[in-house]
């Protein structure tokens, strides 16, 4: 039923929740993770009110990878200290958070989604609604929102 579980990952406390659900499904049905962290890389787009030069975005844009690279170094940690023992694949991608789960989701022929209930964005959720609700609201497989 569960045989391949991706898993979007933030660092936030929601995210380690749903992470922890994962593997026990994902032992359960003897299933593979596909462990994913986004990044939204800054661009000209998103930053039209605020001049910046070139080389500050690209350096931003480089610590964000950083600590996207970061909060996967921690998902391995998890993942071992939950004895889950199935395949991992531990993913990054750039782009707005909803989007690139739903593709991801495509892509590896997900089986579901399980991913957490709030995570870092802040006040953005306020205003454009949250990922875990876009991610219900459009996947084509089931998700499982943890909180």
């Amino acid at each position: 039923m569960f045989k391949k579980i991706v898993v979007p990952v933030d660092g936030s406390e929601s995210a380690w929740r749903a992470l922890a659900q994962a593997a026990v499904l994902g032992t359960k049905f003897e299933g593979e993770l596909v462990v994913l962290t986004v990044i939204q890389p800054y661009n000209n787009a998103a930053l039209l009110a605020v001049p910046l030069d070139h080389n500050i975005i690209s350096k931003s844009n480089a610590d964000l990878e950083e600590i996207g690279n970061g909060v996967l170094a921690q998902a391995k940690e998890k993942i071992a200290e939950s004895g889950f023992s199935g395949p991992v694949a531990y993913k990054m991608d750039l782009g707005h958070p909803s989007e690139r789960i739903l593709a991801a989701a495509k892509n590896e022929n997900a089986d579901a989604i399980v991913l957490g209930s709030r995570g870092l964005s802040g006040i953005a959720e306020f205003f454009l609604g949250s990922v875990s609700s876009k991610i219900s609201q459009y996947a084509d497989v089931p998700v499982l929102i943890v909180k």
